[in-house]
């Protein structure tokens, strides 16, 4: 990467080592030199000082202390000679043939008779003078003191100060080649260790990134105590609540969809049923209407016709008034509010029961019952909602038996489960219109239907009782007739283990 933390580092570090080495650089060039001139000028002052104490005590004549001090000023690359008060010389470093020795007696004469400095006057005491001057060739530079001891002897001192220019751009050269060599051997170990540092921030970064895309399957998985290793923790920390916190706007959103969904079914659903009840309560409505009207105009005198007038109004009245029942106990069962209550009873006494109230209309359909069945067959469930279920199969079958005008009522027990079915023999219902049978209003022979004053609510009650039970229910076609059925529980089972497994469905499909 162009401006990765890598080659950042590694530029920032070299920028760093290339301005410090600059400054040694230039403090050296400007201050090493006369660091060196301060070094050596202690030097002299304390050769002198040494010197002087040895004279003090009378210990310079030693052969001990001659080779300390002799030691002493070779190693600090010092010219030495004493000349005693009589003249003579006490001790020196150099010859008295040495080029040196001429110069500095050179300089010690026209010091004592010109009482000038040939050179830079640097400390002048009533002990000595210490100055900075050339050679008489000016070649070389040299820092001298001259003076006396405490014993009055007489003592001239010397170091050439070109060593210390060369020490100093000796170092001042060593600094450079050092620094070089540091920036090259520094930045490749720095561009090497840093990556210690920006695998896992890109680590973190590709985290962040999957964390962007919605994958909070993946976690930093370098540890670690330092400030990398606790942002990696805060962001696995961040992840999981992110993922949890992602779970719940899903599971918010998705309640709010279904509610909306609810809302908007429930509308169509009011539309629909308002659309419905009103067409079904055109027809009785206008039907009573006009046969009062005619009551009232006196159409017809004789008592027959008066009678039949009647009649009419109380049929459809009596229809109007079956309807707006069933459609109480249809919005009491798909909104809840009417409590089921299982109980133990004996299917097959409740079936005899209804068949008997129904007796009447099967006369008058002029049809033929059979009823098979164990003599006492019992169930779990609601025994009034259940009476009801078999009294619209039934009522269904009397209205629409056709053929041979036989109607067949069975009661099977197998697996744990018994079913129910009433099948009448006629004609089979269109396939297309089997699933839509369960649907509020919804007539296949709207004709014949309109004839005993069926309006389309009956199956919808079965289906929001069945569903209310939990259990299944259906229809089936033959080549002679049709057959309606439910399932009802012969054994006792939890209402809330059955709603965990089983899935409510329509069975309006043949098994």
């Amino acid at each position: 990467m162009k401006h990765s933390i890598r080659r950042q580092i590694t530029v920032i570090f070299i920028c760093v080592l290339v301005f410090i080495l600059g400054c040694l650089f230039i403090v050296n060039m400007g201050f090493l030199e006369r660091y060196y001139f301060s070094y050596k000028t202690k030097d002299l002052l304390d050769t002198y000082n040494d010197v002087d104490k040895a004279l003090q005590k009378d210990t310079f004549q030693d052969e001990d202390v001659q080779n300390k001090i002799l030691y002493q000023v070779e190693k600090m690359n010092v010219d030495l000679i004493i000349i005693n008060s009589r003249g003579k010389s006490a001790f020196s470093t150099i010859s008295d043939q040495d080029p040196r020795m001429l110069q500095m007696l050179s300089d010690f004469q026209n010091i004592v008779e010109n009482d000038s400095i040939p050179g830079y006057l640097m400390k002048r005491t009533d002990d000595y003078i210490l100055y900075r001057t050339s050679d008489w060739q000016g070649e070389t530079e040299y820092l001298k003191m001259y003076g006396y001891f405490s014993d009055s002897s007489f003592f001239m001192m010397q170091s050439p100060l070109e060593s210390i220019r060369e020490s100093a751009a000796l170092a001042n050269r060593f600094l450079i080649y050092l620094g070089v060599t540091g920036i090259i051997f520094g930045g490749a170990l720095v561009w090497f260790f840093s990556r210690k540092i920006t695998k896992p921030i890109m680590e973190l970064a590709d985290l962040s990134k999957e964390m962007a895309n919605l994958n909070f399957d993946a976690r930093y998985t370098r540890g670690g105590s330092d400030e990398i290793g606790v942002l990696g923790e805060n962001f696995n920390k961040m992840s999981m609540q992110l993922e949890k916190t992602v779970s719940e706007l899903k599971r918010a959103n998705n309640e709010l969809k279904k509610d909306i969904e609810q809302k908007e079914k429930m509308e169509d659903m009011r539309n629909e049923f308002l659309g419905n009840v009103s067409h079904e309560l055109k027809t009785p409505i206008a039907l009573i209407q006009g046969y009062a009207e005619g009551l009232k105009e006196g159409v017809n005198d004789d008592a027959e016709s008066r009678e039949f007038y009647c009649d009419v109004i109380m049929d459809e009245a009596g229809k109007m008034n079956q309807m707006v029942k069933n459609l109480l106990t249809l919005n009491q069962l798909e909104f809840g509010s009417d409590e089921v209550v299982f109980e133990r009873f004996d299917i097959a006494g409740l079936v005899r029961g209804v068949l008997a109230s129904c007796e009447i209309l099967v006369q008058q359909a002029g049809a033929e019952v059979s009823f098979v069945s164990d003599e006492s067959v019992f169930v779990w469930a609601d025994e009034f909602k259940t009476e009801q279920v078999v009294r619209n199969y039934l009522t269904n079958a009397i209205h629409h038996v056709g053929n041979e005008k036989r109607i067949e009522v069975k009661i099977l027990e197998n697996d744990g489960k018994v079913r129910v079915s009433v099948f009448n023999s006629g004609k089979p219902i269109p396939e297309d219109d089997l699933p839509k049978l369960w649907d509020k209003f919804y007539k296949v022979d709207k004709a014949h239907t309109r004839e005993y004053g069926g309006n389309g609510i009956g199956l919808s009650i079965v289906k929001a009782i069945m569903e209310s039970f939990h259990q299944k229910y259906g229809v089936m076609n033959f080549d002679n007739g049709v057959e309606f059925w439910f399932e009802l529980d012969a054994k006792n089972m939890d209402v809330d283990e059955k709603k965990s497994d089983e899935n409510t469905e329509l069975a309006a499909l043949p098994e």
